[in-house]
């Protein structure tokens, strides 16, 4: 889940926003002058890009304001927030990493170590554990 940072609310889960598309897709200076493809291409064609991404957000359960956000759509990482109207900025550069997460080499989370059980009975039948599959499951 993100959390994301709302210009007048501070930090919030992204269950209080809703997503409102691509950023800065101008409106057509005479619409009445536009034929069909052209009209439909404005209202419905969009990028999709792979990498940083200028997105519109509605803070809709706090503040009820819309802002941009420029997100990286491979990793989700939300490099920029800045109000409407402003100019998209340039591709920030990624913050440094932060956590709590152990890399040592016994670590449950990136390890390739599992956690010791041998304290832990989990069966106290003591008929012998069977080697095969039961009939009709996967090996």
């Amino acid at each position: 889940m993100l959390l994301i940072s709302c210009p007048n609310c501070g930090s919030r889960d992204e269950t209080e926003f809703h997503y409102g598309g691509q950023a800065h897709v101008a409106y057509p200076e005479n619409p009445n002058e536009l034929n069909d493809r052209e009209w439909a291409e404005f209202l419905f064609y969009r990028d999709n890009t792979k990498g940083a991404f200028a997105e519109r957000w509605l803070h809709s359960t706090g503040c009820r304001q819309w802002f941009n956000m420029l997100r990286d759509t491979v990793t989700y990482e939300i490099q920029a927030i800045y109000p409407m109207g402003a100019p998209r900025p340039d591709k920030a550069a990624p913050a440094p990493e932060s956590g709590t997460a152990s890399t040592a080499p016994d670590s449950t989370t990136t390890g390739t170590a599992a956690p010791s059980i041998a304290a832990t009975s989990l069966a106290t039948s003591t008929a012998p554990a069977s080697t095969t599959a039961p009939e009709g499951a996967t090996k």
